[in-house]
């Protein structure tokens, strides 16, 4: 199936990265929430769906990691968008008009030094593009919204400012689900969520084996296990395929540590934008 999930509205930044990584022929699909996309590639509504899963600048998107356990599904690969966040307006709005900008709350946050430069008025939005599509709709030349200039296109908005996030090289990870496993190739990092045993020391004794077999981690992660107080779910990136000799025998030791392993996915590595 060449259709694809991704959360949001068209115009989205998951879209962007979604063409990045596919390329134009996928179809993409729009779904409003995250468990909406990890439900329609459960019944197979969709071949693929592409999830953020961090920011540079904002941190991790914990409802994507949750999701990751709760679902059956694979990591096949991972892209890095660059973004880029835009204001735009309606047809012959000029920036010195706008008063009042729409977007996602993160986006907000990322954009602060523009904000307050020109003293608009924020209103937190579902998402940027949702945004975007919700101000063309209102026809109020005071009102702007903080989206991509995908979004500008498929709304029929110009494009006030470009590049307005206060940090340049702000850049998301997204991973590509599916629910078979990738095959090997290239470059690969290994993915997987875990439980530790209740015991002094859990943790190190978790990583202890990455250390020995020179295994590099690239990410680590804890969220709760919703299996009671004070019990975290560690989820781990590594570089390397599972089957590799040293990858293989570190997530042996990794195992007798744990009383839960789930190997999310060995995938090619993707190319972090300069």
């Amino acid at each position: 199936m060449n259709k694809v999930a991704f959360q949001g509205e068209r115009g989205a930044y998951s879209e962007q990265a979604l063409r990045g990584f596919f390329g134009e022929t996928a179809t993409p699909v729009a779904y409003p929430h995250l468990e909406d996309v990890f439900d329609a590639l459960a019944k197979a509504q969709t071949g693929y769906c592409i999830v953020p899963i961090e920011n540079s600048s904002a941190g991790s998107i914990y409802r994507t990691y949750d999701l990751l356990a709760e679902n059956d599904v694979h990591i096949v690969g991972e892209c890095f968008q660059k973004i880029n966040h835009c204001l735009m307006g309606l047809k012959g709005t000029s920036l010195a008009s706008v008063k009042q900008v729409y977007s996602h709350s993160q986006a907000l946050d990322q954009c602060q030094a523009f904000i307050k430069k020109h003293g608009l008025l924020e209103n937190s939005f579902y998402d940027t593009a949702g945004a975007a599509k919700w101000m063309a709709q209102q026809q109020d030349m005071a009102n702007c919204a903080i989206a991509s200039a995908l979004a500008a296109q498929v709304y029929g908005l110009e494009i006030l400012a470009e590049d307005i996030q206060t940090y340049p090289h702000n850049t998301t990870r997204f991973l590509v689900l599916s629910k078979d496993p990738a095959p090997s190739k290239g470059a690969c990092k290994t993915s997987l969520v875990f439980e530790a045993r209740h015991i002094p020391a859990a943790l190190y004794k978790c990583l202890g084996g990455f250390a020995t077999n020179g295994v590099n981690l690239t990410k680590l992660e804890s969220r709760p296990a919703q299996t009671g107080m004070g019990r975290y779910r560690f989820y781990l990136d590594c570089e390397g395929h599972r089957e590799e000799p040293a990858v293989d025998r570190a997530l042996c030791e990794l195992q007798f540590f744990t009383v839960q392993l789930r190997i999310l996915g060995s995938y090619p590595a993707g190319k972090i934008p300069t």
